[in-house]
């Protein structure tokens, strides 16, 4: 009875989970690192680090320098972190894919570990 009803679940309800587990992944991938936040913020200074020009033409010029610097910063971070996100999505479509193909097999996988176990 209780084999029946795995059999049944396995290969209908918990496949067609396993089918489209992908877009859930993704989109807490996406909502983890931020993505949004980081395209939208992609040239903003690095942690609002931002230097006020004083009076002089000298005081203005290294403002406009530590700005520039920080903003630089900043979206090199940001621009490494969502490379980061793309990897991590390829990965997970990459094993997603594998848990698709792989799922059918698994029961007989276990199956075949406790006869290799016993012998």
């Amino acid at each position: 009875m209780f084999l029946g009803l795995f059999i049944s679940w396995w290969y209908g309800p918990g496949w067609r989970k396993a089918l489209v587990s992908l877009k859930p992944r993704l989109y807490l991938l996406s909502e983890n690192l931020s993505v949004k936040l980081l395209l939208s913020t992609l040239f903003a200074p690095w942690r609002r680090i931002v230097t006020y020009p004083g009076a002089g033409l000298n005081e203005k010029f290294k403002a406009f320098i530590d700005n520039f610097f920080s903003r630089f910063v900043g979206f090199i971070i940001r621009v490494l972190v969502l490379l980061m996100y793309l990897v991590a999505s390829f990965v997970t479509i990459i094993f997603t894919g594998l848990e698709i193909i792989i799922w059918p097999l698994l029961p007989f996988i276990g199956v075949l570990f406790l006869v290799i176990g016993i012998i």
